[in-house]
């Protein structure tokens, strides 16, 4: 495992390194991010892989709602970036004990993130040739 550095995001702030975004705020806090936006955490590793690897392990506990438990806020829900950092490099080096296992796992999230856009894009083609026979039969 290669080490990854946590920081709150600022947007003037220069990345030159492999990185992926976690939203801090909101019912989604934990989610895992390609691109910035407000009130994120900034995760930065020196490997392009390593950041694929912590990505989706990120995706996973987001998905699993493990960071539920450690939001706080009464009207907008937060997590701590220290909670964060805490937990998620216990959770790194759980998934990475069992190295094996987490790489067919990511590689099998991919082919179904593969699939679904797939599916979207049919489904988007669907409803546009839908909505022309429709169209067509008012005319």
């Amino acid at each position: 495992m290669t080490y990854h550095n946590v920081v709150t995001h600022q947007a003037q702030r220069a990345i030159d390194q492999p990185h992926f975004f976690i939203l801090s705020k909101g019912k989604n806090a934990g989610k895992p991010l390609k691109k910035s936006c407000p009130n994120c955490f900034l995760i930065t590793v020196k490997e392009e892989t390593e950041s694929e690897n912590l990505y989706w392990i990120a995706y996973t506990l987001w998905k699993a709602n493990f960071w539920h438990q450690h939001q706080i806020g009464s009207v907008i829900p937060f997590i701590r970036i220290i909670d964060f950092k805490s937990c998620f490099r216990d959770e790194v080096l759980r998934a990475y004990k069992q190295h094996q296992k987490h790489i067919e796992f990511v590689h099998r999230i991919r082919q179904l993130e593969s699939l679904q856009q797939h599916y979207s894009k049919t489904m988007e083609q669907i409803e546009k040739l839908k909505w022309a026979l429709l169209q067509n039969q008012l005319r």
